[in-house]
């Protein structure tokens, strides 16, 4: 159950992070509005941090998420580094769309992880 309940906090936190990108033209965009910003990176270190709580097993099947870049990026969020314009790009261009894909693939091939009760 709580694989499952890590896999909707992921995925929500997704849906809520293109929801807000979606009418952006371009990254200068995106950092020109404090207040998106701010809630972009509020999704951005819900997944890093929802990604580093993933069981281990399922983290072994997830080797080509880029472990190392979440990491980089869950440090600066949580510790209000600066500068990180770069890293938050990379993690709503590179790293979202990317782990969505890798999970969406586990999914098909691991369904038990993902059910409810599991």
């Amino acid at each position: 159950m709580l694989t499952r309940m890590q896999y909707d906090i992921l995925l929500a936190s997704a849906r809520s992070l293109q929801e807000l990108l979606k009418e952006m033209q371009s990254e200068p965009e995106l950092f020109a509005s404090p207040n998106t910003l701010q809630r972009v990176e509020r999704y951005l270190l819900v997944m890093a941090q929802t990604l580093t709580h993933l069981p281990a097993p399922m983290q072994a099947r997830l080797v080509q998420v880029d472990w190392h870049g979440w990491g980089c990026l869950q440090t600066l969020l949580e510790q209000n580094g600066q500068p990180r314009r770069a890293e938050v790009w990379y993690g709503t261009q590179s790293l979202v769309p990317a782990t969505l894909e890798l999970l969406s693939q586990l999914r098909r091939q691991e369904p038990v992880w993902f059910e409810i009760g599991y």
